[in-house]
């Protein structure tokens, strides 16, 4: 993981149920700092990033973007308060494949870029949302900070809490859940993320024998 933001980040990571949490589930990344995580080979789970990040007079820790809860640095199987944008892992998944992705389903906080080294597959190659999202965001989505900086962009299932936006209810299927007006401006600025929760077809990505990903936060050129 490398952080290229203008900021200090606290990545925090997430294993999936059923798997044993890393050795590490949460720390500070200063601004150009970068961190290796080893993974067992067959580890699910996902990462992201939590900024503006205090600790109050009692030692409690909290976040303004992609707080887990724990109170702590550590996550300690917290998952991120939305919105966050998250990179998401399957390793050694459906015969033997790695699958990954970069998702806003649960909105937006910062540029991420999600990049293979090594390893075979047609679609076995770079994934990510590399556009500030936070100054494109329509005011209904935008999280502003106790300063009145724009952190972050929720989604619309997040400001919104409709079936119809959260694939929910009689909508929880692909057939009658459909992007909408607000998931379509996440998709447009960044065609390869997750934009709402069936947009698999051009948002899963796969490899064969990858020996590393590399995880960029504000990865260079930081385009509006």
């Amino acid at each position: 993981m490398v952080n290229k933001c203008q900021q200090t980040i606290w990545p925090g990571l997430l294993s999936n149920a059923g798997i044993a949490p890393l050795s590490t589930t949460g720390f500070v990344l200063q601004k150009g700092e970068s961190k290796t995580i080893s993974v067992p080979t067959s580890w699910g789970g996902r990462f992201w990033a939590r900024t503006h990040c205090t600790e109050d007079s009692t030692g409690k820790f909290t976040c303004a973007t992609g707080d887990c809860g724990s109170g702590k640095v550590e996550c300690a199987g917290g998952n991120a308060l939305p919105p966050a944008t998250l990179a998401e892992f399957t390793l050694d998944g459906s015969n033997g494949m790695d699958f990954f992705d970069v998702s806003l389903v649960d909105g937006y906080n910062l540029p991420m870029l999600v990049v293979p080294q090594g390893g075979s597959g047609n679609n076995c190659t770079s994934t990510g949302c590399v556009v500030d999202l936070n100054g494109a965001c329509p005011s209904e989505l935008k999280v502003m900070s106790v300063g009145g900086e724009n952190v972050a962009c929720k989604s619309a299932c997040e400001a919104f809490r409709k079936d119809e936006y959260c694939c929910a209810g009689a909508y929880n299927n692909p057939t009658t859940c459909k992007p909408s007006s607000y998931s379509t401006l996440f998709k447009k600025a960044c065609p390869s993320a997750y934009s709402y929760a069936y947009d698999d077809k051009t948002s899963t990505f796969t490899c064969a024998g990858a020996n590393n990903y590399l995880i960029t936060f504000c990865p260079s050129p930081n385009t509006r």
